[in-house]
């Protein structure tokens, strides 16, 4: 049984009145009963029409359980290859897909790394610039390339503390890439 069809029985609607309550359209509503799960709008739309949480309304709720070990295992994944760029990215996102722990923390993770090896890139690139317009005579490429390998670790070793001591991560981005 739909858990919107459960909830729009619960108080005694139809489906013509629950679409005029939450704009969605009949058929749309016809769909979602018969199985297909409502999203973005549609589901914000009927949530608040209903007064329930959009969670509430998936036939297939977010498993709540979250394997720690494994999460702080694939975050930990990360650190034997902070010298190879591709590989800190890889080898965490082929944990989690084969361990399958597609969790929002996970694609955190991954994200995280991800914008941190685009933005080391850049700064690593742009070092040799950097030494032209100051006119250094150390190279600073190599300055450049373990202060962001040291800061990857921090990074890293920080949200696997975070992980173990609060079950969430310390340093994370607002979006993910994944």
């Amino acid at each position: 049984m739909s858990q919107l069809l459960k909830y729009r029985e619960n108080l005694n609607l139809t489906q013509e009145e629950l679409s005029a309550k939450s704009g969605i359209s009949v058929r749309t509503i016809q769909r979602i009963e018969a199985g297909t799960e409502p999203k973005g709008y549609t589901l914000k739309m009927l949530a608040k029409a209903l007064n329930v949480k959009e969670t509430e309304l998936l036939n297939n709720p977010v498993n709540e359980t979250v394997n720690y070990q494994l999460i702080k295992l694939i975050n930990l994944s990360s650190l034997p290859f902070i010298i190879f760029p591709p590989m800190n990215i890889l080898v965490p996102l082929l944990i989690m897909y084969f361990k399958k722990e597609n969790n929002l923390m996970t694609k955190q993770m991954v994200s995280l790394q991800i914008l941190w090896t685009l933005i080391s890139v850049i700064v690593f690139f742009s070092s040799p610039f950097l030494n032209r317009i100051f006119s250094i005579d150390f190279p600073l490429v190599l300055i450049v390339a373990a202060i962001a390998c040291i800061i990857n670790i921090y990074i890293i070793i920080l949200n696997a503390i975070s992980i173990d001591r609060k079950g969430k991560m310390r340093i994370f981005l607002n979006f993910n890439f994944l």
